[in-house]
């Protein structure tokens, strides 16, 4: 059995890293939770209702800062590594920030791991490492690997660090590719975009693209279930897994399950589509990935992406407002 032991989360206060902390506390074998952040999209606010365990430690911190890094990640053993820009549009205007608050971040992870003696990582890479391959199911071996987004690429190059530094220094690496990921505590996203603007103007929501854009669209409490359960059964010193649901919903059905929502009554909203196959340049419009690999270790997902959609809307209208910002991508 793969204990956990002392984790260390970069990123533990953001939208998964919270529900990781949440999870951890409870979960036999871990003596103690170590949440390092710099708060720019993560939230003190997110981690409130434990400030009383003994076992969470919060340090906030920039992972640039390597040798702060390093220090906090002393006697640690496993490192789940979800610190990256959270924003994949962002880069239209801001072409370096993958590199800056992606790759770079990973390595600087990799290089405390190696100094500090911690020896595994979990790691939150994505769908957007395999490009656009539109309707073609992916499985895990896929090649080649294409990005058509800085925020891709950066993805791949985190793995492709992990692998070599388990290879190199007898780590071990888990890296798991999300489909969109979504619950309680986002902070963008489709439906997080989807209520933002139609509590800005319930009569019209703009959709970007042509409202056909296919994905899936998995709960978090299943994306937590799903690396822990790797975490346990898997052996091997790198492997890498997709993980989604079995179904996919387009963009358009989640406006109608936002509007229902938000508004009511969907035939009082006009839905106002920009046009284009994607919501954005490096927006993959259809992604179908296939999950049996993880599925054969015993992992199932709990919720439909229809069902996560639902759920994830629900909860983000009961908590507070005022953390939203209005945004210009969805999907």
């Amino acid at each position: 059995m793969n204990m956990l032991n002392k984790v260390f989360i970069a990123g533990g206060a953001g939208f998964i890293g919270s529900h990781f902390v949440d999870r951890l506390l409870t979960q036999p074998g871990v003596t103690g939770v170590t949440v390092y952040d710099n708060l720019s999209s993560g939230q003190l606010a997110y981690l409130s209702h434990h400030q009383s365990s003994s076992k969470l430690n919060v340090i906030e911190g920039d992972i640039s800062d390597k040798e702060h890094l390093q220090r906090a990640m002393e006697q640690h053993h496993t490192v789940i590594h979800l610190a990256s820009n959270p924003d994949i549009a962002k880069a239209l205007t801001e072409p370096s920030i993958d590199f800056d608050q992606g790759t770079l971040l990973t390595h600087n992870i990799m290089e405390a791991m190696r100094i500090t003696g911690a020896s595994k990582i979990l790691y939150a890479s994505g769908s957007g490492i395999y490009g656009d391959v539109g309707m073609h199911e992916i499985t895990e071996d896929h090649g080649p690997l294409l990005p058509i987004s800085t925020y891709g690429a950066s993805k791949l190059a985190g793995e492709a660090l992990i692998s070599a530094y388990c290879y190199m220094f007898d780590l071990k690496g888990l890296v798991f590719r999300f489909a969109n990921v979504v619950g309680p505590r986002q902070t963008h996203g489709v439906g997080f975009d989807f209520i933002a603007k139609l509590k800005s103007n319930p009569n019209e929501l703009t959709i970007l693209g042509d409202g056909r854009q296919s994905k899936s669209y998995i709960y978090v409490s299943d994306v937590i279930n799903a690396v822990l359960w790797a975490n346990e059964k898997v052996q091997e010193s790198f492997a890498a897994f997709n993980v989604a649901t079995d179904d996919y919903i387009t963009v358009t059905e989640i406006a109608k399950i936002a509007i229902d929502k938000v508004v009511g009554d969907s035939n009082k909203v006009k839905l106002d589509y920009a046009g284009g196959s994607r919501g954005w340049k490096g927006d993959i419009p259809v992604v179908r990935l296939n999950t049996e690999k993880i599925k054969r270790s015993g992992w199932r997902c709990q919720y439909s992406s229809s069902q996560a959609i639902a759920k994830s809307i629900d909860e983000m209208l009961n908590q507070d407002f005022s953390v939203f910002e209005h945004h210009k991508t969805n999907g």
